[in-house]
């Protein structure tokens, strides 16, 4: 799209919508005043302005130096109440749902695109069946079988009493105490599926705008948040009736799909691009229109994932409670093949075919299908969503009654066969991950990106990250748990234990922990040389950019600061091998535990008992500082948890976490926290498209860091006819420099410049010392210019001056909008859009006693 030629007048609104970055901003930070009035929006998201901007429209005389400025304050969404800390210990869910967008680019490779996504799901299914098990392995195995099955451990702790063996009651058979004991992790799945479903709810339920979703008596805050006037509905629903022709099908088609029980055709995989060619037939209200190519984020269900959250979360729900049944039917069943009851071995039998068919129905569910973007898909899978958790559960209800059958003979020896079960969990996940490099591969070749992270490897590294997390919590919770039952001895050690203890397979995992950080130590000292020595080469640079102020006297110690800052913001671009070296080597060593476990069956302290003295003393060392340390990790999270649940300044430092983390949809792991994009990008679009068609004025939207990230994708969700009347302005931004190399098939080259054609002007600040945003890499085309801006002076000065007395400070990634060139550049935007077309406006906010938040 060819910019207009630019307007040297500035009557008319204009409004300048200003989007904060991590951490979070208050309305009054981000307007520059202790007074504001809640426009829009409720306590979790919501549109702010000065007390005195409020009817801003309807005194444009007022504004004609500068755009009204509004805020759209998210952070709550991340970082609200005491009891989002607890989120981080749904790290290694989250971390599996980023590597689902970190795919390559699809370049005509429907079905190797199609096997990442499943591929990526079922290494999301098996972090949720390795958290049950340990929850198994917690309850079943160390408290209820091997702890109350030993009347040394069971002497000290009288809450174990009614279950110890040596009383001889009526739960102290051993397959009562599995049926009593596997409520823990039965309740643990129950906690999970109601979390999801009531995050969906809170976060992630706001429909994008199509034309055909706006309700009556206006948009509220329930709609996401764009005013509550008739005249705002009415102007909602003449702007976004022109994006009804990319939507493919509006709310009313699908419940006629739904309504007729007719399965709908395979959609396509999860933000699978359009590539050339590849063209959506639109449908607008005056029929059927011309056809349009739309980018990923630009597709009316992108941000819209209702169907395929709930059926993976029936799927997991239901693979949690088929975990919790083969625990404690297995255990049950192998001791009736041994005994002379054929009843009972027939039922075994029975039961274990059963639960094997519902672990197929949960596979089928994970692999039927992906999401779909191309329309706002409101249906459901009824059959997936009631009846497989439903199902799962009346299985494992029948699994405890078999339990419960009396065994008199039966004693509580060893361990259960857990051991078994986290080595094959261990093994498949890393052929997954080897799996899900190939077909990586296999899309990068076809469409190469030189700036792709690990070269297309990105997503399966952070994967095998998200398993070594979940392997870091799991183990740490079975190792501190039996070092607390078995009080002085080592778990698996022999001697003065109580217990035998935890499955073998994780004191190995534990055991190469020491091995990893030694392997680490080795990069963090040549980031460190290396950043030394840029530092020093930066010197001269820098001293000649400042020159004319420092009037060839420069100071050593200013520069050297200057030079430091920009050295270590460039620590950001060694990030992809650095996870590459982690990624490598964790799978490596985990291999190497699998074997060292199958092979020995022993702990790592007996297993090399009979070696070398030195190599003797090095296993044993390894394992109680690697138990040590997959305690300490684990007690951390909860730790970090519990600080942040009572001090706002740390549950703000953690909701940074969740800022990067969960802008993503949650197409790979329905238990992964919450999408707050799937509420901003539609309150931001919903918003431009009232405001604009109701004033007819202009717009720019001012992202900074991940505020710019929703900036760019809430415009991508505009109609055409919007984006002719709204610019965008970027700082500090990560769109290139993290998201491009990190989500290639999003914010890749092609798709940054293809936002630049869509949107009518963009500018992009950025500075040398900013550790997180950069230039976004897009050159000039045609009428369109250069998107970035020559990198901005940090500091502003060198030393003193007339106007700046004081030392300037290094801003780094803050205060982008207290350099000079920003207000420039808005200006500049603000003119190279068309001219407004007058309307009559009407009041911005509604009743003050309804609406206002002063402050």
């Amino acid at each position: 799209m060819t910019p207009a030629s630019p307007v040297p007048q500035r009557g008319g609104p204009a409004l300048e919508l200003l989007v904060h970055g991590v951490g979070g901003a208050t309305p009054q930070d981000m307007l520059g005043d202790p007074r504001t009035v809640r426009i829009t929006g409720d306590e979790k998201a919501a549109v702010y302005r000065r007390t005195d901007d409020a009817e801003a429209e309807r005194h444009p005389e007022r504004y004609e130096d500068g755009p009204i400025p509004e805020a759209y304050c998210w952070s709550n969404l991340t970082s609200g109440n005491g009891a989002r800390a607890l989120w981080l210990l749904l790290l290694p869910f989250m971390v599996a749902n980023l590597a689902h967008w970190m795919r390559p680019r699809a370049k005509g490779r429907r079905r190797t695109t199609r096997l990442y996504g499943v591929l990526v799901r079922l290494v999301a299914l098996s972090l949720t069946v390795l958290l049950t098990a340990a929850a198994c392995e917690v309850a079943l195995d160390l408290v209820a079988w091997q702890c109350a099955g030993s009347p040394a451990c069971t002497e000290n702790r009288s809450w174990l009493g009614f279950m110890s063996s040596a009383q001889g009651g009526w739960w102290s058979q051993p397959g009562r105490r599995l049926a009593l004991a596997a409520a823990v992790p039965a309740a643990l799945v129950g906690l999970l599926w109601y979390l999801s479903n009531r995050t969906w709810s809170a976060y992630e339920s706001q429909r994008p705008p199509t034309g055909h979703d706006v309700p009556e008596g206006g948009l509220g805050p329930s709609g996401g948040g764009s005013g509550g006037t008739a005249s705002d509905a009415e102007a909602a629903g003449g702007c976004l009736d022109q994006a009804s022709g990319a939507a493919s099908g509006d709310a009313s088609e699908s419940e006629e799909d739904d309504a007729s029980g007719e399965e709908p055709e395979e959609p396509e995989e999860a933000g699978e691009p359009e590539e050339a060619g590849e063209r959506e037939e639109s449908e607008g209200p005056a029929g059927p229109a011309a056809p349009t190519v739309r980018p990923a984020l630009g597709r009316p269900g992108f941000w819209y994932g209702r169907r395929i959250v709930a059926r993976l979360r029936a799927a997991h729900t239901a693979a949690g409670f088929l975990t919790v049944a083969a625990a404690v039917t297995g255990a049950a069943a192998r001791y009736d093949r041994g005994a002379d009851s054929a009843l009972r071995s027939a039922l075994g039998v029975l039961l274990e075919a059963a639960l094997a068919l519902g672990a197929l129905a949960v596979l089928w569910v994970v692999f039927r299908r992906g999401r779909s973007e191309k329309r706002v898909d409101a249906r459901m899978d009824r059959a997936a969503v009631r009846f497989l958790p439903a199902v799962a559960l009346a299985l494992l209800a029948l699994s405890l009654l078999y339990a419960g059958w009396s065994r008199p003979d039966w004693d509580s020896a060893a361990t259960l066969p857990g051991d078994v079960a986290f080595r094959v969990i261990a093994l498949a996940q890393g052929a997954l991950v080897v799996a899900l490099a190939v077909a990586a591969l296999a899309l990068h070749r076809r469409a190469r990106h030189a700036r792709s992270a690990m070269r297309g490897l990105g997503g399966p590294a952070v994967a095998m990250l998200a398993c070594a997390l979940g392997g870091v919590m799991t183990g740490g919770v079975a190792q501190r748990v039996a070092d607390w039952l078995d009080g002085p001895g080592t778990p698996g050690m022999g001697g003065e234990a109580a217990i035998p203890g935890p499955p073998v397979l994780l004191s190995w995992q534990a055991s190469v922990i020491p091995v990893l950080l030694v392997v680490l130590f080795v990069p963090a000292v040549v980031l460190a040389v290396r950043t030394l020595r840029a530092a020093r080469r930066l010197a001269r640079p820098i001293e000649e950019a400042y020159d004319e102020e420092c009037g060839g006297r420069p100071d050593a110690v200013r520069t050297q600061r200057i030079a430091s800052a920009q050295a270590r913001a460039a620590l950001t671009d060694a990030a992809p091998w650095i996870v590459g070296i982690v990624a490598g080597a964790t799978l490596l060593l985990g291999v190497g535990a699998v074997i060292g476990a199958w092979a020995s069956g022993e702990v790592p302290g007996r297993a090399f008992g009979d070696s070398h003295p030195f190599v003797e003393s090095a296993a044993e060392s390894a394992q109680s500082l690697g138990s040590w340390l997959i305690g300490f990790g684990f007690i951390l999270f909860v730790t970090m948890g519990r600080r942040a649940y009572r001090d706002a300044s740390a549950r703000r430092t953690i909701g940074i976490l969740w800022d990067v983390g969960t802008f993503w949809p949650r197409a790979a792991h329905p238990f992964a926290p919450p999408c707050y994009a799937e509420r901003a990008v539609p309150d931001l679009t919903w918003r431009m498209c009232t405001w604009t068609d109701r004033t007819g004025g202009r717009l720019v939207i001012s992202g900074h860091s991940q505020g710019s990230v929703l900036a760019a994708a809430a415009v991508w969700q505009l109609p055409a006819a919007t984006r002719r009347r709204v610019a965008l302005l970027t700082y500090g931004s990560p769109l290139e420099r993290l998201y491009g190399r990190w989500f290639p098939a999003y914010f890749g080259p092609i798709a940054l410049s293809e936002l630049r054609s869509e949107v009518h002007c963009w500018r992009n600040l950025w500075r040398r010392t900013d550790p997180i945003g950069g230039p976004v890499l897009v050159p000039a085309e045609g009428d369109h210019p250069e998107v970035d801006r020559e990198a901005l002076k940090d500091p502003v000065v060198y030393g003193r001056s007339e106007r700046y007395p004081l030392p300037e400070p290094i801003l780094g990634h803050s205060d982008y909008q207290a350099d000079p060139g920003f207000a420039a550049e808005r200006g500049k935007l603000l003119d190279r859009l068309s001219p407004t077309v007058p309307r009559q406006t009407q009041p911005e906010h509604r009743d003050a006693s309804e609406n206002r938040d002063a402050s």
